[in-house]
């Protein structure tokens, strides 16, 4: 066995192991199908070096490599697909289509050509160039460009390179034998062979850093996102909170906390059911997401207990925010529910002071919220900090004091 043949050999078994790992992620996530596109695609892989290997047992071998061209350049359209589903970028089809009967059509009529006519090794290599630089291309195009993405398309391109650099690395090795059954004895063959063994593993080792983090941050959101309204959740709100309030201290901004309730929750409940009562809770959320900006953050931190964190925005500013949410309340309308139905919350705000940790911020905006509440509901209660660590003075800031509309 030459040194090209036992590559081949172990090229085979690394595809092989290579689909497999991408076989389990997709069996572990089974929404992830980017990892089953490039399971198959590794799967091809994994059968072209097969027949690779079982070329210099046949005589000619001219169809025998067709196969093994096809398969190869079939791995890297199911590749490519996989990329696609990955970074959400939308699959060229009809132009991947083109190429791929394209290059099938030229590969047979160049096998007119002398077997080490530097045109046909061109013609040869250029279709898998062209695939792989699509592969990159589909990163680049992509909103996700994080730097393991970006290094994930600059390997890419290298690999696409590597292709279209092989004719000449033929010419200066002595070429790929004079028939296809002679190519394994090839230097050619070896260099051919070890360098698309090393990009091959590393193109997918990347891969696989890639789908975990995606996959470790999707739990890490699903941990910190409330499933029924969609907005944070306690745990997530928190987390932010204090990164924003350090983020708003460096740049000398302003930050303010809004806290609402949802008033007499407990009747909507008892007079529509606990659907019902979920129902709201989403129409109220959505209120919420409308009305707030990128850089926001909005969560539902209790049962029908909402927090929103306004970066940038002063006492009075968050006053003004939380007042437009109550006012956009008596248009909001919830799914099923009578259209006479009408629902409120009450709201308390306070802003940042220097150095005041996030707790006094969130007890100081829960204390302007139960005076809200106390004064009658579906209004907006402000909190100022006095100068001291727990001196209070909640501000009415509802410039409406007529009587709160009652929840249904």
């Amino acid at each position: 066995m030459s040194g090209a043949e036992f590559l081949m050999a172990i090229n085979f078994a690394i595809a092989s192991l290579l689909a497999a790992s991408f076989i389990a992620i997709a069996l572990y996530d089974r929404t992830r199908i980017a990892a089953k596109h490039f399971a198959g695609a590794y799967v091809l892989g994994a059968a072209y070096f097969g027949v690779e290997f079982l070329i210099p047992m046949f005589t000619g071998g001219n169809r025998t490599v067709l196969v093994g061209y096809a398969l190869f350049l079939g791995a890297l359209v199911v590749f490519n697909r996989g990329l696609a589903r990955l970074y959400r970028v939308r699959m060229p089809w009809k132009v991947i289509a083109a190429i791929f009967i394209i290059s099938i059509a030229t590969k047979v009529a160049s096998d007119q050509l002398p077997r080490e006519s530097f045109t046909r090794m061109v013609i040869y290599q250029m279709p898998y160039f062209v695939m792989q630089a699509i592969g990159a291309g589909i990163i680049f195009l992509s909103a996700k460009r994080r730097p393991t993405d970006l290094v994930l398309a600059a390997l890419l391109t290298v690999t696409s390179i590597h292709y279209i650099m092989k004719p000449a690395v033929a010419l200066q090795t002595g070429g790929v034998g004079a028939s296809p059954s002679h190519y394994a004895s090839t230097l050619y063959a070896f260099i051919g062979q070890t360098t698309g063994a090393v990009l091959s593993v590393a193109v997918a080792l990347l891969l696989m850093v890639i789908l975990v983090r995606d996959l470790l941050a999707e739990i890490t959101m699903k941990s910190e996102t409330d499933p029924l309204s969609g907005l944070f959740n306690r745990r997530g709100f928190e987390l932010r909170f204090e990164r924003l309030m350090q983020e708003t201290e460096a740049k000398g901004l302003p930050i303010s906390l809004v806290l609402c309730d949802l008033d007499h929750f407990k009747a909507v409940n008892d007079t529509h059911g606990h659907a019902g009562g979920d129902r709201v809770i989403t129409a109220f959320a959505d209120a919420l997401r409308e009305a707030t900006l990128p850089g926001h953050v909005v969560a539902r931190i209790g049962g029908e207990e909402f927090a929103i964190v306004l970066p940038g925005c002063n006492l009075a500013a968050a006053r003004l925010f939380a007042e437009s949410v109550r006012l956009r309340m008596e248009k909001m309308k919830v799914e099923t529910m009578p259209a006479e139905a009408r629902f409120t919350a009450s709201f308390g705000v306070a802003e940042r002071s220097r150095d005041e940790t996030s707790e006094h911020v969130h007890y100081r905006a829960d204390a302007a919220l139960y005076q809200a509440k106390d004064a009658g509901r579906d209004r907006v209660r402000a909190s100022r900090a006095d100068g001291t660590r727990t001196g209070l003075m909640i501000a009415d800031t509802t410039p409406d004091e007529r009587p709160a509309a009652r929840s249904m």
